[in-house]
């Protein structure tokens, strides 16, 4: 595939909690993007930027580039705005997703326009699956199209083994979640590249 087309991939880090489990399944995800071929993966973990809480008084929709974020959070932004889909990689706290990854979100908003959105999600029980609810809507509030068919990794403790899932299966569930994506961003991108979306 021309390097110019290839569908640039963000895995998105989204707890940066100490001790958190992220990472290992980030480092999955991007194992079976990467062998799905679909896509030019790259891994942004949270915890490595500056992201506070408060946000200035002008929303970012009416702002552009123009938008006061901070320094440290710059290649963050590239990162996001370059990228044809993601991967949200989250866990659940207290039947939801982390607030910094409601803060990165919040920080943004053309960059996730018109783009494609799957979920990986872990925790107890309900394997993650109240925070991903959560994140389809603010998601769909911004103008990204989620996908329907995302991974949930309930009880994560004992679901997964030396940096894998413990089900062999898994992996067919990925193909699947990255079949669906690979669609819908090659899809999303003629769109973005035959007409500006509309606002």
């Amino acid at each position: 595939m021309d390097e110019n087309k290839r569908h640039r991939l963000v895995i998105l880090i989204g707890s940066v909690r100490e001790g958190r489990f992220g990472p290992v399944v980030a480092r999955w995800v991007a194992e079976q993007a990467r062998t799905h071929g679909g896509f030019e993966v790259e891994v942004v973990d949270l915890a490595a930027y500056d992201i506070p809480l408060a946000l200035p008084a002008e929303s970012p929709k009416h702002s552009g580039d123009a938008y006061p974020r901070p320094s440290g959070m710059r290649s963050l932004t590239a990162a996001l705005a370059a990228a044809d889909a993601f991967v949200i990689v989250t866990p659940e706290y207290n039947h939801s997703y982390p607030a910094a990854l409601k803060a990165a979100i919040d920080w943004h908003f053309d960059q996730w326009t018109a783009k494609p959105v799957a979920f990986v999600s872990y925790g107890g029980a309900a394997g993650g699956r109240h925070a991903v609810l959560h994140l389809e809507n603010v998601l769909t509030e911004l103008h990204a199209v989620t996908v329907r068919d995302g991974l949930a990794f309930p009880n994560y403790f004992t679901a997964w083994q030396d940096g894998r899932p413990v089900d062999a299966g898994t992996e067919g569930y990925a193909k699947t979640l990255l079949d669906q994506l690979a669609w819908w961003t090659a899809t999303l991108r003629a769109g973005r590249e035959a007409a500006p979306y509309p606002s």
